[in-house]
């Protein structure tokens, strides 16, 4: 069943606080990247709550195709614009704060993590998902 718009930010929110935390971890730890930040998890945070924005144009997009579904190259290329917009947000434009000087923010730091988490995600939607939470696929990706 295609996700209806409620569906679609609940999921997001859900799979970013539960394994988008825990690909986020070693990067705010230091362990991948180069030395330990709280930015990590703000960058998460932008991602979830522009994320709420970007779902509902997708939502309104999504309802001109025939199908009416949003084939997985399109959730690629979703993917891509999110992170150019969260990268201009963070060091070109700096409309949004960090808690570390833009300067210090790294393109493949950041890139290496939004992919990470984004790959992350993006399978445990396509897989684990469907396959544990069977309702989850039934009710438009809604959980209430």
């Amino acid at each position: 069943m295609t996700p209806t718009l409620f569906g679609r930010w609940q999921t997001r929110l859900f799979l970013l606080a539960t394994v988008g935390v825990l690909v986020t971890l070693p990067f705010a730890m230091g362990l991948i990247g180069s030395g330990d930040s709280p930015a990590y998890f703000w960058i998460l945070g932008y991602v979830a709550i522009f994320g709420l924005g970007w779902d509902f144009i997708y939502d309104k997009m999504q309802k001109y195709r025939w199908d009416r579904d949003w084939p997985a190259v399109y959730q690629l290329f979703a993917g891509i614009w999110e992170m150019i917009f969260i990268w201009c947000g963070l060091k070109i434009f700096g409309f949004l704060p960090l808690p570390i000087p833009k300067e210090f923010l790294i393109w493949g730091d950041f890139s290496l993590h939004y992919s990470a988490v984004w790959l992350a995600v993006f399978l445990a939607s396509q897989s684990l998902m469907r396959i544990i939470f069977v309702r989850w696929r039934f009710f438009g990706g809604q959980w209430l």
